[in-house]
């Protein structure tokens, strides 16, 4: 360890929206465990701008997958931006890297021996698991939800206790742009309704929505902030929603509906930031707005609330027994969004 309690710390993960928002709380202890120490995270050009702003961290590394380079770059050029990257990593001397990625995963492991750092802590399936040498047992979380699970990895470096809430930064200037959008709206409650889902099993039929956001309209004099991911939903590489939207708002007449498509992961932070409460599915959405302490009806469909519900904020659960979100009645969402409502 470097000198005076301060070390150098690598976090690495490198996979969904919503999972490295569930490592957040483990950040925030190892920034309160080592107040001296350089404290980086190794993340993907996905998902980087959840760490935007943190002040947890002192540098934030962003590598591209293939899958998500931009338009016109070339996967030759992606690589070789993954090399700068790692050359960077390597001058700064890690003593730890914490893999933060569910069980042992190889290339992960791959991934920190290339970032330099001296020793490695990481979850284990099995004991004695090659390279990791401060070991935490996966399985052994298996009942946890996943900040709790992931929070485990900072026992070895002494950052133990309770998880803290999961945090995100929103821009405040993003945020003042979309609260400016809602001025010209009819007062009252800001709800964000966010229509995407990856898996098929989370996505809700647009009459349900619509049918949801009328019954609020109606009963509480709710407005809207409609969030999707946008794009033709034949794109192999970035579907998204921008047909599914038409089709809502052809049926939202007279709705106050501020429509605003997020192809940047901030615009989504900050439209998020700006609303008072939030009927979405389970995914990277969702845990976005509950590190920003937003009440939350969420939609679930074969995925466990036990390990993926909101954490640390309000929220009301939606499954169906047949763990398909389509079962779900919008009746049931328009009365959960009102008792959130109504004790925020």
């Amino acid at each position: 360890m470097s000198a005076e309690g301060s070390p150098r710390v690598l976090v690495i993960r490198r996979d969904n929206i919503g999972d490295l928002v569930c490592t957040t709380p483990l950040i925030a202890a190892l920034r309160q465990r080592f107040p001296r120490g350089y404290i980086a995270a190794l993340v993907n050009s996905y998902n980087r701008d959840v760490l935007a702003g943190s002040p947890r961290l002192d540098a934030v590394f962003a590598y591209t997958k293939a899958k998500h380079r931009a338009e016109g770059e070339t996967l030759v050029g992606a690589y070789a931006n993954r090399i700068r990257v790692f050359l960077a990593l390597r001058r700064l001397r890690f003593d730890y890297a914490v893999l933060a990625v569910p069980h042992f995963q190889p290339h992960a492991l791959r991934f920190a021996r290339a970032a330099g750092a001296r020793r490695f802590v990481g979850f284990v399936d099995d004991p004695g698991e090659a390279g990791i040498d401060l070991a935490v047992q996966y399985g052994a979380g298996g009942s946890l939800h996943e900040v709790e699970d992931v929070f485990r990895l900072g026992a070895p470096l002494g950052a133990v206790g309770d998880p803290p809430r999961a945090e995100v930064f929103a821009d405040a200037g993003s945020v003042a742009r979309v609260r400016a959008a809602l001025t010209a709206m009819t007062a009252g409650p800001t709800i964000a309704v966010h229509i995407s889902a990856r898996k098929p099993s989370q996505r809700w039929a647009m009459e349900n929505f619509a049918s949801a956001m009328r019954a609020l309209h109606r009963q509480c004099r709710a407005r809207f902030v409609l969030l999707w991911a946008p794009g033709d939903e034949n794109n192999p590489r970035h579907p998204g929603d921008d047909g599914k939207v038409k089709e809502l708002l052809a049926g939202l007449n007279g709705i106050p509906v501020l429509a605003w498509p997020t192809a940047q992961l901030s615009e989504l932070i900050a439209a998020l930031a700006a609303s008072d409460a939030v009927l979405c599915a389970d995914g990277g959405a969702m845990h976005l707005a509950a590190a920003l302490g937003k009440p939350i009806a969420c939609l679930f469909g074969d995925s466990s609330p036990a390990r993926w519900r909101p954490w640390g904020v309000p929220h009301e659960v939606l499954q169906a027994p047949s763990r398909n979100v389509a079962d779900v009645p919008a009746g049931e969402a328009v009365a959960a969004v009102r008792r959130l409502l109504a004790t925020a």
